[in-house]
């Protein structure tokens, strides 16, 4: 399938008819927003475990490391989750995989709720991870099937800006509410979160075929692609360079002289702002000047974690550092999705799912190195490293749009 007849697939769909393929119905955008909903919601539920590990450790008598294990278990299903659903289901109509998807993530907190013991809960959040990765791997393709090419960009930005403010509420709205109602109720919480966004998605998803080739064959080609797999390796560069940074965010702060609890909070808010900021600008930007954003984005990343690593005891530079690497990141998502859609139009669910797995594979090595940084260097190399590889990410990413 060419980009031609993707334009034409999708304004099949968003289009109204006697119209510019680039006039969007409003119907189109309701459904947009919802599969932004479903990103919110999956994520936020991801990262619940983080601000209610001491509870959960103390009723079910483990320690606070194995506990976070929760969050472990997310990640490594959804390296396989997303390229197992986009394969396992080629020919399901995509309305109700992604509904299906939903219902998943439903099911995975509810259980989480109730579970009695460790293992139960531990097996609920793998259902998580396959529910997560494999809906955000689909939404791309779907979401290309809703609105045309040249807007691609911006519908992926409503989409991913459910990534950005989970990243922002999550933590702390887990926190307020495991202290007010218990944290068994905060999974509860999340799972009605995820029965209205069912329920705005059965509402406005319209029915949405399959596009590409069915099967593992078709994932298996695509990660053969040479651009694809070039593609894939800068991803892994980029994302997993943020990540040998942000995970270590908390002992790198201590280090900024004068920084009190209150600052703190604000510095994190800081970041999530320039992230959400990064991700709004960066749609219109990815529809118009994708080379320059390819470039901007990761090079934000490396120059904000540098800078922050030799230079972040002031706290006025450690606020300017932290929202420019915020805002290099907040766009990562949209670039990448908008990058490969169209470097393979033919093959959105393939390559979505290869995306997706790429971003997984990115936490696990990147926390893990810059683990391994920090305690036999010092946080700060964990940064520059993580600068370093995201600049290299850059150029990968640059040669492979050449290619």
């Amino acid at each position: 399938m060419s980009s031609n007849t993707l334009s034409t697939s999708t304004s099949s769909i968003g289009a109204a008819p006697g119209t510019s393929a680039s006039v969007v119905r409003p119907a189109a955008w309701f459904a947009v927003v919802s599969l932004g909903l479903g990103v919110f919601t999956l994520v936020t539920s991801e990262f619940l475990p983080a601000s209610l590990l001491p509870p959960i450790a103390a009723e079910l008598g483990i320690t606070e490391g194995t506990a976070g294990q929760l969050v472990t278990a997310t990640s490594i299903s959804g390296i396989i989750g997303g390229p197992l659903i986009v394969s396992a289901l080629p020919r399901i109509d995509r309305r109700w995989v992604m509904t299906g998807l939903t219902t998943l993530a439903i099911a995975s907190n509810v259980l989480v709720a109730i579970a009695p013991a460790f293992g139960l809960m531990l097996a609920s959040r793998l259902l998580l991870g396959i529910a997560l990765s494999g809906f955000w791997a689909m939404s791309l393709a779907v979401t290309a099937q809703l609105v045309p090419a040249e807007r691609l960009g911006r519908a992926m930005t409503i989409v991913n800006a459910g990534v950005s403010l989970a990243t922002i509420a999550a933590v702390p709205a887990g926190a307020y509410f495991g202290e007010l109602l218990g944290w068994r109720a905060v999974f509860l919480l999340a799972a009605g979160a995820g029965l209205v966004t069912l329920a705005a998605q059965l509402a406005t998803l319209p029915s949405v075929s399959p596009s590409g080739a069915p099967g593992f064959r078709a994932l298996l080609r695509t990660a053969r692609t040479p651009v694809v797999a070039i593609g894939i390796l800068a991803i892994v560069l980029i994302a997993g360079g943020h990540f040998m940074g942000f995970t270590y965010l908390r002992p790198a702060f201590e280090g900024i002289d004068g920084l009190t609890p209150e600052l703190l909070a604000v510095l994190l808010l800081v970041y999530g702002v320039a992230s959400f900021v990064g991700n709004a600008v960066a749609g219109p930007i990815a529809d118009r000047r994708l080379a320059v954003l390819l470039i901007a984005s990761p090079v934000a990343i490396g120059a904000g974690t540098v800078v922050f690593a030799l230079l972040g005891s002031s706290l006025a530079l450690a606020f300017v550092t932290v929202f420019v690497w915020g805002l290099g990141f907040g766009a990562v998502p949209t670039m990448v999705q908008t990058w490969i859609a169209r470097v393979a139009p033919d093959r959105l669910e393939s390559a979505g799912g290869l995306v997706v797995a790429a971003f997984q594979i990115a936490i696990t090595i990147g926390a893990a190195v810059g683990g391994l940084l920090v305690d036999t260097v010092g946080v700060q190399a964990a940064l520059i490293g993580g600068g370093i590889a995201a600049v290299l990410g850059a150029g990968v990413l640059s040669s492979a749009r050449t290619r």
